[in-house]
């Protein structure tokens, strides 16, 4: 989830409150951002490779700067920032990913699956370079491939999407058809479901195939929720990366509907603030975490590679309960939790 190529009115106007104060999506290479803490004696140099959107999407992208940039504070050094196109062909990936390996950067993090090809190329090209991967599985000895399970936390945005209805209707907004956002889905849907078979369960993809501006059209997830909102629903999930910006925005403006952010709390994103009265919950996925952890293996000179799985059960992912939206149903939440990591309960990850 991330992207950005159009961003609503109320990205544009809080752009300069974008999260770690930096511009709301940038959207190419040329455009890359790059800060340095002062290259402290014996920091390290990050290089950051974003997924379409960059730093500011207010979701999956500013969720990896926000690990990269806690490592830059605690180890010192620099990170370098190269963000994707919505029109990106493979050798712009691979390009990306060797600019910066060329430079000396050591980790190098991808953010984002459709990295996965030029990761798997390049790394094999530069094997004293760590790379690391989110979203996907490279297999390669010098690759940390850093991925979550996004059902999991979907499944709980479910359980209390189907305890908040009030109209037993309620709506699915996926950025890109593919497998990835699939996961979203199907936890979502699960867990809906398992709660209240009787809650129907409105499903919309913005983009599919290699049309990835479902990630980046803040004007398609409004459009998208509008439509689901005007046909009944009135708790919207939108796991679209910037675009679900939109889809917030548009719930917003109805009385006694709720949007469920994804990837970042978004309630406590800067520049949602007008919104925060309608973001029910967020289902989170801490790719800081994952993120700051491979870079300070590489710090330690113990890098981590293979697959590299962030659950429920490990804090990888959660459900966001800032705003107090949940404490009247919180206890089911935990009781549904619990079950998950158990292993009771076991959440679908195609729908």
């Amino acid at each position: 989830m991330r992207r950005v190529a159009k961003l609503s009115a109320a990205c544009l106007a809080t752009a300069a409150l974008a999260l770690s104060a930096t511009a709301c999506g940038k959207t190419s290479s040329d455009d890359a951002s790059s800060s340095s803490s002062g290259g402290a004696k014996g920091g390290i140099k990050i290089g950051l490779a974003y997924d379409v959107g960059g730093r500011g999407d207010r979701s999956f992208n500013d969720s990896a700067a926000r690990g990269a940039d806690k490592a830059e504070k605690q180890f010192g050094g620099s990170i370098k920032e190269l963000t994707a196109k919505t029109s990106d062909t493979e050798p712009d990936r691979e390009q990306r990913l060797q600019d910066l390996a060329d430079a000396g950067y050591n980790p190098i993090v991808a953010v984002g699956y459709a990295y996965a090809p030029s990761v798997q190329k390049i790394a094999a090209k530069y094997p004293k370079t760590s790379f690391g991967i989110v979203d996907s599985v490279v297999d390669g000895k010098n690759v940390d491939s850093i991925t979550f399970t996004e059902e999991q936390s979907s499944y709980l945005a479910g359980v209390a999407a189907a305890l908040k209805t009030k109209k037993n209707h309620i709506g699915f907004i996926g950025g890109v058809d593919n497998p990835l956002i699939k996961k979203f889905q199907a936890g979502y849907v699960q867990g809906v479901h398992d709660t209240n078979p009787k809650v129907k369960v409105d499903v919309q993809y913005l983009s599919h195939g290699q049309d990835t501006s479902g990630f980046s059209s803040p004007d398609k997830g409004q459009q998208a929720a509008q439509g689901m909102l005007d046909n009944g629903a009135d708790v919207i999930y939108t796991a679209a990366g910037s675009s679900g910006t939109g889809a917030i925005e548009a719930v917003n403006g109805v009385k006694g509907a709720w949007a469920i952010g994804v990837d970042s709390d978004q309630y406590n994103i800067p520049g949602m603030e007008k919104y925060k009265s309608s973001i029910l919950t967020s289902a989170v996925k801490n790719v800081d975490v994952g993120v700051f952890d491979f870079i300070q293996s590489v710090k330690n000179g113990k890098p981590l590679a293979g697959n590299n799985v962030y659950s429920l059960a490990k804090g990888g992912v959660s459900l966001a309960t800032s705003g107090g939206f949940l404490k009247d149903i919180q206890p089911k939440l935990d009781a549904a939790k619990q079950k998950i990591v158990d292993g009771k309960i076991k959440v679908k990850t195609t729908p």
